[in-house]
């Protein structure tokens, strides 16, 4: 019997865990800060178990990883090199689904001394954007055309009929995360122009981008892209941009919300029974156009914020995270487009994934590529050791071609410019 462990029982661990438990050689344990939400995901499976874990406590994890084959961390990211650190001394692979951080990179030269994979970037965005890319990339090389241009754009937002606020997005994943990255700074190359966009102007390089089919979104710099030019073998090429998608509305609203201050991750004092209202005192006016917005969202409201301590992000966070939920019946969407520029013609390659009444698209779009590729981990069907991301033919290929025979799958066409 193999042993895993999944640290987090969050928004997206649903399909992994099930994936998991469905496996007849696999005993899972699942850890989160509050129990209840780990008995929830095991649902009382005879191989399942559930236990109560903070994620930075360091010697109960040492214990739990020393007794188990591969562990899944869906921690909050800050935590994963702590994880990961834990988990080399015990020789134990891991896996995550957040970007690789300096900190986790640093911890490479040890993974290999240990001989284990600390494999990260094995969900959406980052995950299945990379393997498909990367089928894409050595697709076209191989036929001798390589791309002289690369762009990629990717956003889990509400389906069309869920779209019915003015903010033009729910949450499918975790809050915090997703105001978070509002706040980083991108990197793009632009027919070899190096474009830098500093993170308080990131809602403010915007452009529209239409999906055939879908309609007009918005699509705005996801990080450093250049970052990823070695990473998938494309050194000499004229245009590297990685994008994320959102319907219009977002990317103005979080626009004001940065300017204001919103996003500010320093915790302060509150008055006790400070109401929003109160809160929203404590910065600027925003502008007339965004104010209904943000009374929308009930940041203008007379009831309490509840807390007396707190960043106020995190005070904007709780307070979204009520007023944009999914409601019953509702579905999100994943929307994933690469577009590969070679000899004058355009590869596209593109998944649209709706969620469904068994989980999210957002959770099956991060949680089953990460939980594909760590049963290939499992089977000693990599050899790889050190800090990775799944840019490699041996993890690539069959994680994909799992997803396909999940609905998962993607349309590859050639279009004129």
């Amino acid at each position: 019997m193999k042993r895993v462990v999944v640290l987090g029982a969050g928004l997206v661990s649903g399909p992994l865990v099930e994936y998991f438990l469905d496996a007849g050689d696999v005993a899972l344990t699942v850890a989160d800060r509050e129990i209840e939400h780990a008995a929830a995901a095991i649902a009382g499976h005879p191989r399942g178990k559930a236990i109560a874990l903070a994620g930075d406590d360091g010697p109960a994890l040492a214990r739990l990883l020393a007794a188990c084959d591969l562990v899944v961390s869906l921690l909050p990211a800050p935590l994963h090199a702590a994880v990961a650190k834990v988990a080399i001394e015990a020789r134990v692979p891991m896996v995550t689904t957040s970007y690789v951080s300096p900190e986790m990179r640093a911890l490479d030269s040890a993974a290999r001394d240990a001989g284990v994979i600390v494999l990260n970037e094995a969900g959406l965005d980052p995950g299945i954007d990379h393997m498909s890319a990367m089928r894409a990339i050595e697709r076209l090389t191989a036929e001798g055309r390589p791309p002289t241009s690369f762009r990629s754009c990717c956003g889990g937002l509400p389906a069309p009929d869920a779209n019915d606020n003015p903010w033009g997005y729910k949450f499918s994943w975790s809050p915090r995360g997703v105001l978070a990255a509002g706040r980083s700074a991108a990197r793009y190359l632009d027919d070899r122009r190096v474009v830098e966009i500093p993170g308080e102007e990131l809602f403010r390089s915007v452009a529209p981008y239409d999906v055939p089919g879908l309609g007009r979104f918005e699509v705005y710099p996801n990080r450093d892209a250049l970052a990823y030019v070695a990473t998938y073998g494309l050194d000499g090429i004229a245009t590297m941009f990685r994008g994320t998608l959102r319907w219009p509305g977002w990317c103005a609203t979080l626009d004001v919300v940065a300017r204001l201050g919103l996003l500010d991750v320093s915790p302060r004092e509150w008055r006790r029974g400070t109401t929003y209202a109160e809160f929203m005192e404590a910065f600027p006016a925003p502008p007339a156009e965004a104010a209904h917005r943000l009374a929308w969202a009930g940041l203008f409201a007379d009831d309490p914020i509840g807390v007396t301590q707190a960043a106020p992000i995190d005070v904007l966070c709780a307070r979204l995270e009520e007023r944009m939920r999914y409601r019953p019946g509702e579905r999100d969407m994943i929307v994933l487009r690469h577009e590969l520029g070679s000899g004058g013609r355009t590869f596209v390659s593109s998944l649209v994934a709706y969620g469904g009444p068994a989980a999210s698209a957002m959770a099956r779009t991060v949680a089953l590529p990460a939980a594909l590729a760590a049963r290939l981990i499992l089977d000693r069907r990599v050899a790889l050791t050190g800090v990775r991301i799944p840019v490699h033919r041996e993890i690539y290929e069959p994680v994909l071609n799992g997803l396909q025979g999940m609905g998962i799958v993607f349309e590859e066409t050639w279009s004129t410019p």
